[in-house]
């Protein structure tokens, strides 16, 4: 009876070694899963931060924070460098605040009830400005160029053109 007691016992202990590497093996094997998954993101996660990157290069190409020849054209004036880009935009957004339906760099009147405003600009380099305009329905594009005289900021539109909503 005592022998039959120990071999049911073992029989027992053999079943549950059993069951446990059958369940370790299968925790194990969730878990590769998981990992191989989370690593495939990752990734696919590092391949988006590099077009990140490669695209935000691509968008300070044309800046004059990022042209160092640009820059160097006011070596020898009294402005500071790091300012010459706030400068130039913060007398383009000045343009904004004028009498009258005309907008002194802004070739088109507006078409609607409210006046023509520069949205949104970018400093190419020590002499041309991109910008965008709108009177809320009607937008467009100017190219200028720019000079400082002392501080002040002098605009002379370049070339321009006007899209309507149909995009022509």
């Amino acid at each position: 009876m005592k022998s039959r007691i120990f071999m049911y016992l073992f029989i027992f202990a053999i079943l549950l070694v059993i069951f446990q590497y059958a369940n370790a093996k299968n925790i194990l094997e969730s878990y590769r899963i998981k990992t191989e998954k989370k690593e495939a993101q990752v990734e696919k996660l590092k391949d988006s931060v590099q077009k990140l990157f490669d695209r935000n290069y691509d968008l300070s190409l044309f800046t004059i924070t990022n042209n160092d020849d640009a820059l160097s054209y006011f070596e020898d004036t009294d402005l500071n460098r790091d300012n010459i880009e706030a400068m130039v935009m913060d007398a383009l957004y000045n343009t904004n605040t004028y009498t009258g339906d005309e907008h002194p760099l802004v070739p088109y009147m507006s078409m609607t009830d409210t006046k023509m405003i520069i949205n949104q600009a970018r400093v190419v380099n020590h002499k041309w400005v991109l910008a965008n305009f709108t009177d809320g329905k009607f937008w467009g594009e100017l190219f200028l160029s720019y000079e400082f005289q002392g501080e002040t900021v002098l605009f002379k539109v370049e070339n321009y053109l006007l899209y309507t909503n149909s995009g022509y």
